[in-house]
């Protein structure tokens, strides 16, 4: 898919990716570079990720919380490596 670059430098993200990864107004995007390709990531915060993730056991809410940080972290630093 194409998207034209404006003179500030924006870019429209069509509308097929922006549901499929649903993308929506005012959220954050990340952008990383693979050699000659450039990646969009979107950026989640742990309030859109929150009940994504089901319960192992009978935790209380901030165990289960600071384990799902911490598994985030995890997965962002090997994407980063």
């Amino acid at each position: 898919m194409l998207s034209n670059v404006t003179t500030k430098g924006q870019i429209t993200i069509p509308a097929e990716i922006r549901t499929r990864f649903h993308i929506r107004p005012n959220d954050r995007v990340d952008f990383f570079v693979d050699g000659e390709r450039i990646i969009i990531t979107p950026v989640r915060t742990l309030k859109q990720l929150r009940g994504s993730v089901a319960a192992a056991g009978s935790g209380d809410f901030n165990t289960e919380r600071e384990e799902a940080k911490r598994v985030v972290a995890e997965r962002v630093a090997g994407e980063n490596s």
